[in-house]
Formats: structure tokens, sequence, C-alpha cells
């Protein structure tokens, strides 16, 4: 069970919410023409980021995930990127946005897009809600990020510790006491 911690907001869910605006509408004016946008969320961490920003997008999309873990139970990546659930539908020739709650390490995201590559999409772009680029052990980028971070662990707004918080609606730092 996890020890005993307090969570700092960090991140309003205001200023979440500004910002999930103002990316869809720079994804929306990237993808302006495109007959479908496949945008493909990782579970569970972008749930509620990928629901929020979908609905401000000014395009025609699909949704589809897929569900990764590199995490398990604890604050640390294992930096082992196991696909726990793939994509239901095709993306060969489809332009892709990959939605992602936050780059870390960045072993996560280079796993992903390293297999959707292999499905020749059209296009293939990620979006990061959260990004903590000090902590970047792969060199990857989101073309779009809503936030970059010190190098805290965060939850709310979908992202957990030991599937705690999810629910929050804004990021906070979480503080073990000792």
């Amino acid at each position: 069970m996890a020890g005993e911690y307090v969570i700092e907001e960090m991140i309003s869910a205001k200023a979440i919410a500004a910002r999930v605006e103002a990316l869809a509408r720079e994804i929306s004016a990237h993808f302006a023409g495109t007959d479908k946008l496949v945008v493909v969320g990782l579970l569970r961490g972008s749930f509620i980021f990928i629901a929020d920003l979908v609905r401000e997008l000014d395009l025609p999309v699909e949704v589809d995930f897929l569900e990764v873990s590199s995490y398990g139970m604890g604050t640390e990546s294992s930096r082992e990127v196991r696909i726990l659930k793939d994509l239901r539908g095709e993306i060969e020739g489809r332009d892709v946005l990959v939605v992602e709650d936050i780059i870390d390490t960045g072993h996560t995201i280079h796993h992903v897009l390293e297999i959707l590559r292999t499905r020749r999409p059209a296009r293939l772009e990620v979006c990061a809600l959260l990004d903590k680029p000090s902590r970047r052990e792969v060199d990857v980028r989101a073309r779009w990020t809503g936030f970059e971070i010190p190098d805290r662990f965060v939850v709310g707004y979908g992202i957990d510790y030991a599937q705690r918080n999810r629910n929050l609606d804004h990021i906070g730092a979480v503080r073990f006491l000792e």
C-alpha cells in the first residue's frame, strides 16, 4: 500500500482548461483538411485529457486507445514497456495524433512511436499534457505540450499514484511524509 503523502496543487483546473483549448486550436490548424484524424490515447493516464481535447478539436476525429505499462504500482519507470491493449482500428495512410499524459524518461512514448511507425500512418504526431525534460533518457519530443514541469511526482487529471487521485480536476505534486 502507498505510504502517507499530501498533494500540493501545481496546475489548476482553470489553467488546464485554457491550455487544452489552445492546444486544440493549434492541432486543428495543423491537421486542417484531413478527412478524419485518428486520436490515440495512451491509457490509463490520458483518458481525461483526451476526452477534453477531442471535444475542443474542430476536425472529424476517430478515437482509439493503446494501453501501455511501464510503472506498475511505483513512482519510478521500470523502462520496460508492455502493450496491454492494442488499437482496434487500422492507421495505415491515416493522420494520427498520440495523446500522452506525461513524458518523463521518454521510454514509453519512444516505444509506442516505434510500434505505430511500423503501421505506416500518413502523419504521426504527439501531444503531451505534461513534459519533464529533466528526466529524459530517450530523445523524444511532443509536437504539442501542455505544461513543462520540474522533476516532481504528480497526480490528478487522469494521472495516478497506486491507482488513486486520477479524479482530481487539477495536477498536484505528491509530497511523501516521513
